[in-house]
């Protein structure tokens, strides 16, 4: 990728070339920018703890093995209103509440406990009714409604347990009711789906919603319509690994996850075509697609959509992402796990490694940015949690030492000088296929 600094890019090029000074001038800019975090750090744990009611039910949560603090992992944030909301999937024993959320006006701590959402109830694990078992990535809409999806399981990889079946759950965010529980039907889950990332798009009222949930390891793609309260799957062939880019190395961890299939998504604004686009990309490949949600909204095109979906270019090298978001702008951000970064590129300009950049990157803070999320004031939240670390190296995590963290900083800071923040405040009217020349 360029350097994300757009007018130290302009700057350079017009001074001249033969200049001492100019090289002088761009050592000392290349080192300010490296030096410089713009995401900056809100939360930060060693390892995670929980709000139980009192000592004594922490204690018996210990005794049971219901609570070993070293089996948590959070690997999905969502913010809203003053709640963030953090996932910590059932890998493992011990993960008492798999939905949880922090007080984002309380400033006692930097590493408060969770709390589970929206009760300790509901969160219990094999309680197909009204529990829920496994969560990973959650999604807050505009009608307030928060959308959680429950793959009904318990551990990981060959330990995984099917208890109950997947689950699309929706709470009230202002009552904290659920307010609707749907399972998806048998013949849409096959055999070896994973499913962990959710995009909500909702169209001219929250009665006209949709929600995208990627298959990772069965390769498709679920929809799921408020309104007629049913769901349908789509395969394709872009939702499939690509077998030249399973190999990852992250904090010095190399190691192959061939396997992985259409994992990030990031939904468009609506375009003046009156559509949206919806993003995606294969774990285990560096290259970016996108399909128009006027396709993934008529069932009728399960079976005669090949051509509808479109193949952009290729990411940089090693640029695996596992999450992502676009803003109404039409800004798109995006993990880069095997740089310890967080990239961005504005859908304003075609898709092309040219017009992406690194925002940010921290080789200690940002060891697996597992989720990337804007809140309705356009502040950008990312959590960092060394996944990597933990599935892949044999001593896993060091507990004496910060494992887990959240990360914000306003979008316009965090974009303020790159190629991303061209042309924001211009009109979005063009057509919409100049986004694919």
């Amino acid at each position: 990728m360029i350097s994300c600094d757009f007018d130290v890019w302009i700057m350079i090029s017009i001074l001249p070339k033969a200049s001492t000074f100019r090289a002088l001038w761009f050592l000392l800019v290349i080192y300010q920018v490296q030096a410089t975090y713009r995401l900056q750090e809100r939360y930060a744990w060693n390892y995670i703890d929980y709000a139980f009611n009192d000592i004594n039910h922490k204690v018996q949560a210990q005794i049971t093995r219901n609570y070993i603090p070293e089996n948590n992992l959070p690997v999905g944030i969502e913010v809203w209103n003053d709640k963030m909301f953090i996932s910590v999937p059932r890998w493992k024993e011990g993960i008492p509440a798999t939905l949880n959320y922090i007080s984002l006006t309380d400033n006692n701590s930097k590493s408060p406990p969770l709390i589970p959402y929206p009760d300790w109830k509901s969160n219990e694990l094999g309680n197909c009714n009204t529990g829920m078992n496994t969560v990973y990535r959650i999604k807050a809409d505009e009608c307030n409604r928060l959308w959680v999806l429950d793959t009904g399981t318990y551990g990981i990889g060959n330990t995984t347990q099917q208890l109950c079946p997947y689950s699309i759950n929706v709470f009230n965010l202002r009552t904290n009711q659920r307010i609707r529980r749907f399972e998806i039907p048998a013949e849409l889950i096959k055999e070896g789906t994973f499913i962990a990332n959710t995009v909500i798009d909702v169209g001219k009222s929250c009665d006209d919603t949709f929600a995208y949930f990627s298959d990772e390891l069965a390769y498709g793609m679920i929809v799921y319509s408020w309104a007629e309260n049913r769901a349908w799957r789509f395969k394709h062939g872009y939702f499939f690994p690509d077998p030249l880019a399973g190999n990852f190395t992250i904090d010095g961890l190399t190691f192959n996850w061939d396997e992985e299939g259409v994992f990030g998504m990031s939904l468009s604004p609506r375009y003046v075509t009156g559509e949206k686009y919806l993003y995606f990309s294969p774990l285990a490949s560096n290259r970016e697609f996108a399909v128009s949600t006027n396709v993934l909204r008529n069932s009728s095109k399960v079976d005669d959509s090949y051509n509808d979906f479109i193949a952009l270019e290729n990411r940089a090298p090693n640029s695996h992402t596992t999450a992502r978001v676009m803003d109404d702008y039409g800004v798109q951000l995006f993990n880069l796990i095997d740089q310890n970064a967080i990239g961005c590129w504005n859908s304003l300009l075609p898709y092309h490694p040219k017009y992406h950049c690194v925002v940010d990157r921290d080789d200690v803070g940002l060891i697996f940015p597992s989720d990337v999320k804007v809140d309705a004031h356009r502040n950008v939240w990312v959590m960092s949690d060394r996944m990597s670390n933990f599935l892949q190296a044999p001593e896993g995590l060091n507990y004496n030492e910060v494992n887990f963290r959240v990360y914000m900083a306003p979008m316009k800071a965090l974009i303020q000088g790159t190629i991303c923040d061209v042309g924001l405040e211009g009109s979005r009217s063009y057509h919409v296929n100049e986004l694919f020349e």
